[in-house]
């Protein structure tokens, strides 16, 4: 941006982006909308027509607020309306400051929601990610740096999108698998494979602290940590997973 360095005029300077952005689409998608109500709706229910209008003219309230959409609630019907539009304003966002080692860690709270805003000594951050891993945790201690930015923007990125990791283990390899928060079984099998889901039966379940903890499955199931859960069992955070499955 231009000018003197003012994260916070920065944010909204892009945020107005987003909106100007969402607004060209609003504004075409209204003009649609009215002149499908002039031709009476052939085609299509004309009551459905008319809540569309409504919620476009909503949307196009709240944008000439400067309100990103991020902002906003909107019901189950409404969130179908809109699908097809991929509106900026609306997507969570990570902010990151780059500072440099010399400088005090920014704080700045998001105006907006579903934004984080974090800030990172980046060129050291860089330069202490090609060192060798002993070296690397030797310089984040030095420099009062608990865990390298990536791990954090992957963590925060997950927590914005509502998603979670879950694993399934073999003697020859561990695959880590992304997944929706709040997602049953049925469904996390369905990440793998769309026959797992469809065939499921049961899943064997341990979590991860446990399964490092006591050294293996064979002792997780002496220990009673191994379960047997079923088609509605909520899938957690960190789950080691063997799903049984039959078509």
């Amino acid at each position: 941006m231009d000018g003197a360095i003012d994260p916070r005029r920065d944010m909204a300077s892009m945020e107005a982006e987003f909106i100007l952005n969402d607004l060209i689409l609003v504004e075409r998608k209204l003009q649609r909308l009215s002149d499908e109500l002039k031709r009476g709706g052939v085609g299509r229910d004309k009551a459905q027509i008319e809540r569309e209008l409504a919620l476009f003219e909503r949307i196009n309230d709240l944008l000439n607020q400067e309100i990103p959409l991020r902002n906003e609630t909107f019901s189950e019907e409404e969130e179908k309306m809109m699908s097809s539009y991929g509106f900026l304003s609306r997507k969570p966002q990570v902010v990151v400051i780059n500072q440099s080692e010399e400088q005090e860690t920014v704080e700045i709270e998001s105006l907006y929601a579903n934004t984080t805003v974090v800030s990172i000594p980046a060129k050291l951050e860089m330069d202490i990610a090609q060192l060798p891993p002993d070296e690397a945790a030797i310089f984040l201690e030095e420099y009062g740096i608990q865990e390298p930015s990536l791990n954090r923007f992957i963590r925060l990125s997950y927590d914005l999108l509502g998603l979670q990791s879950f694993f399934t283990a073999g003697e020859k390899e561990v695959h880590a698998w992304t997944v929706s928060r709040g997602a049953n079984a049925p469904e996390a099998a369905g990440v793998i494979h769309s026959d797992m889901q469809k065939g499921f039966i049961r899943a064997e379940v341990v979590s991860y602290t446990d399964l490092i903890t006591l050294g293996g499955f064979a002792e997780a199931r002496n220990q009673g940590k191994l379960r047997l859960e079923g088609k509605k069992y909520i899938v957690q955070d960190g789950d080691v997973i063997e799903i049984r499955f039959n078509l």
